[in-house]
């Protein structure tokens, strides 16, 4: 008895408008159900997304796969990996602002325009074509790298779509020369340094801001992100739990970044100064609440690094390119000067990776962590 082959089927896009004035395309295709001929449909993406229908046809395209499900492989419809890059900007893409605003510029400028029109199962064999075309980019190595971890997450959903075969994926073969290498130095100020450049901050919150920030090692998006109810006064300790990434209240960067620092008695004395003195002191104030906005969000981390920082480290003669993560990389290396163990070095930098601090030396005790915390404090205070 002959098996009747399944009919391959295109299906069709729908435009539907909502009561907002705008417009959701949706995919219609048929699926046999006990013997019964169903219309199913599923969401495309909003008209913003795919503006005419080319577009939505385009974006259609791993939908249609997925209706075809029955057919054999080789008569399966093919997916451009445009397509799969849209379904993953949509469903899998990280949600963390800063990291998504990081990744669609990458999709945006580079993966897309070069990979967007071929089917997904032709990019996926080119791990050489991948490395050639990595080469070529005007990027930094970092950059580039960033650019390959995004192509693999790629090939890993179209794995989980079924869209590829299931195996090693192929940016596992393609290396990224001079990744692990400073292109440049980063830039770490001396004692004194600091020191001339807290004289020129000399109007609050932003010397406060600048004390606190090297005191602490905190990036400049959590140190914009502190609440007052982020302070345990009694245990001098600080809840490090949000972020503030142009303008927006985020997550912490990774897990380990969501964690509790000891605090000094001389930058809590500090602290507590400027929250007398603000206008913007109950528990869930942020710290460095911008007047410009009623206190409603904080300061804006460029705005205070143009503005103020950069134009007084010029006035101390300190040069051009300072900022928040001079400030960062700065607290490290005196945490170094200090003697304090990696393991130490590691919790209080709140890295994910030993590796990214320096070494491996197993979990710090919290008298530790404020001892070296301290040190650096003094240092930063002009203690001798």
């Amino acid at each position: 008895m002959r098996t009747r082959k399944k009919r391959l089927q295109h299906g069709n896009v729908e435009l539907q408008q909502r009561a907002d004035g705008g417009g959701i395309w949706l995919y219609r295709w048929w699926e046999t159900v006990n013997g019964n001929r169903v219309r199913r449909g599923q969401v495309i993406g909003t008209t913003k997304e795919y503006p005419d229908e080319t577009a939505a046809l385009i974006g259609a395209d791993v939908l249609r796969r997925r209706a075809n499900a029955g057919c054999p492989d080789e008569d399966k419809p093919k997916v451009s990996f445009g397509s799969l890059v849209d379904k993953y900007i949509r469903e899998e893409m990280p949600k963390r602002f800063s990291t998504r605003h990081s990744y669609l510029a990458y999709i945006t400028n580079h993966i897309r325009p070069k990979w967007a029109v071929y089917p997904v199962e032709e990019v996926y064999v080119q791990a050489l074509e991948i490395r050639q075309w990595l080469r070529t980019l005007k990027l930094a190595s970092k950059s580039k790298a960033h650019i390959k971890c995004i192509m693999r997450q790629l090939f890993d959903y179209g794995m989980l779509l079924r869209i590829v075969p299931t195996g090693r994926n192929p940016m596992e073969l393609v290396t990224i020369e001079g990744v692990t290498k400073r292109e440049e130095e980063p830039r770490v100020l001396t004692v004194d340094e600091f020191q001339r450049l807290l004289v020129e901050v000399d109007e609050e919150p932003f010397r406060t801001m600048l004390l606190t920030d090297m005191c602490l090692g905190l990036r400049c998006s959590e140190l914009l992100g502190l609440k007052w109810l982020d302070f345990d006064w009694n245990k001098l300790t600080l809840l490090v739990q949000r972020a503030v990434v142009s303008g927006r209240v985020d997550t912490v960067k990774t897990r380990y970044s969501k964690t509790r620092v000891p605090l000094d008695p001389a930058l809590a004395e500090v602290l507590l100064n400027w929250k007398c003195k603000c206008e913007f002191s109950q528990a869930e104030d942020w710290v460095f609440a911008s007047p410009f906005q009623a206190g409603q969000m904080p300061y804006r981390s460029w705005g205070v690094q143009q503005r103020r920082i950069r134009p007084a480290a010029l006035r101390a003669g300190l040069g051009p390119g300072i900022g928040w993560h001079t400030l960062r990389h700065t607290y490290r290396s005196w945490l170094d000067e200090t003697g304090a163990p990696l393991g130490v070095q590691q919790e209080l930098m709140r890295h994910a990776s030993i590796q990214t601090t320096m070494n491996i030396y197993g979990c710090a005790m919290s008298d530790s962590k404020r001892e070296a915390n301290s040190k650096v404090v003094q240092m930063v205070m002009g203690v001798r």
